[in-house]
């Protein structure tokens, strides 16, 4: 099985996620459940179904939260010495040079990747495009619209 690259935040999230599926989200479907069938025939139960679907979920989220920890490679970018380039966890301040707007994303795993939260995927064409880019480089991306020129600014490693 391959690793799947993932940031310590992203890492730290899934395992808050996971022990509140557990902890809180479990017992409370295992309640209702348990309510539900107190109340009889449960060919015709609706509240007995609605809990048994949203267990079927719970369950399966929680299968997909432990594959992706137990596959995922967790780097720590602070404990990574600046190379100078960027990197997998770096935060990028980009120019770009068609309208001269700026723009700073994070390099972070696909499940961490939010644009909104300026986080992007290290498999997105932006991040690939990145990769091993050092300060003042052009980095071209092939975008839908045509080929966008973007001039790196900054690299953060924190």
């Amino acid at each position: 099985m391959s690793k799947i690259p993932m940031t310590v935040t992203g890492a730290e999230a899934l395992r808050k996620e996971l022990h509140r599926l557990k902890t809180e989200t479990r017992p409370r479907i295992v309640k209702s459940i348990a309510e539900a069938r107190e109340k009889g025939d449960l060919k015709e139960n609706a509240e007995y179904h609605a809990a048994k679907e949203e267990q079927g979920f719970s369950e399966g989220r929680i299968q997909q939260i432990e594959s992706k920890l137990a596959s995922a490679q967790i780097i720590d970018v602070t404990t990574i010495a600046a190379s100078g380039k960027v990197i997998f966890g770096s935060t990028v301040s980009l120019l770009n040079l068609e309208d001269e707007t700026e723009v700073i994303y994070q390099i972070v795993g696909e499940d961490e990747a939010d644009v909104k939260l300026c986080k992007i995927s290290i498999h997105s064409p932006i991040a690939r495009a990145l990769i091993g880019k050092e300060l003042s480089d052009i980095a071209v991306v092939t975008a839908p619209n045509g080929e966008v020129e973007y001039e790196i600014k900054s690299i953060d490693h924190r």
